[in-house]
């Protein structure tokens, strides 16, 4: 069942690249480890690549929506994985693993095509 929108997950990408950049110090553990860089890396990732994705919100909109969920969903479950792969479960988790399981989640959930372009507007020149 496809429920989400591609506008509303472009939205939610942003969102998302925002709270991963942010959380280590929102919520205590920026401490130079793994559970700081991972997510902080993950979210700088997830704005540039939806930034290059073809849905309303994407800027150059170059890689295709779908390639764009398949690459939600790796980067969730490698964040949701994360404590165990780089043993800093002991420490921190929750973050790690519900915001993984979101980005595995909302791209199942969501429209695989875009609204159609206004006539006459090409590929990637929107402005």
């Amino acid at each position: 069942m496809q429920i989400v929108p591609t506008y509303a997950h472009g939205i939610i990408d942003y969102l998302t690249g925002i709270l991963l950049i942010l959380a280590p110090f929102l919520f205590g553990f920026a401490t130079g480890g793994p559970e700081q860089w991972v997510p902080l890396l993950l979210g700088i990732t997830v704005i540039l690549y939806s930034l290059l994705t073809d849905y309303e919100v994407g800027a150059v909109r170059l890689i295709p929506v779908r390639v764009h969920l398949a690459i939600d969903m790796v980067g969730g479950a490698f964040l949701l994985a994360s404590p165990w792969l780089f043993g800093f479960a002991d420490k921190v988790f929750w973050p790690h693993v519900l915001v993984g399981a979101a980005s595995i989640i909302i791209p199942i959930l969501t429209v695989r095509t875009p609204r159609p372009r206004p006539a006459g507007v090409l590929r990637g020149t929107e402005r």
